[in-house]
């Protein structure tokens, strides 16, 4: 177990990115009607609740998952975000999400509940800031002359 385990913050990384930009997809593809048909017969109108809302939340919350920048905040939003879908948009119709369409809001609200709770792992922006941010803190050595 020990050589998979060196490799853990590399394939959380590679999740968190995966997962992410299937996220962004579905609210490209909402918002804008590019990539596949939108759900529903049509985009929302802007503002519209949820429908408009929820697909902000996917554009915006996965870019931020996808980069790795605000990680955790922005997945505990989107995790939060499919699971009001769930419970408002898929459960009262059937029971189990296979009976009511939900398998992907049920599994984008617990993979994103996993990357809130793991953090970005490794390809992560806010990794590249604090190194930065590391490097600028250390003062530069005295020059003699």
């Amino acid at each position: 177990m020990d050589q998979l385990d060196k490799h853990t913050p590399h394939v959380l990384g590679l999740f968190r990115i995966v997962v992410a930009l299937l996220f962004v997809c579905h609210g490209i593809s909402t918002l804008f009607g590019v990539l596949a048909a939108p759900h529903g017969g049509g985009a929302p109108a802007f503002g519209q609740w949820p429908g408009w809302w929820a697909a902000l939340i996917q554009l915006v919350g996965g870019i931020l998952v996808l980069a790795g920048f605000g990680t955790r905040t922005a997945a505990m939003v989107c995790s939060g975000s499919m699971a009001f879908a769930y419970f408002t948009e898929h459960q009262p119709h059937e029971l189990l999400p296979i009976q009511n369409g939900g398998e992907p809001a049920v599994m984008f609200c617990w993979a994103f509940l996993l990357i809130m709770c793991l953090g970005p792992g490794s390809f992560a922006l806010s990794s590249a800031v604090e190194r930065l941010r590391g490097q600028a803190a250390v003062p530069a050595p005295a020059v003699r002359g």
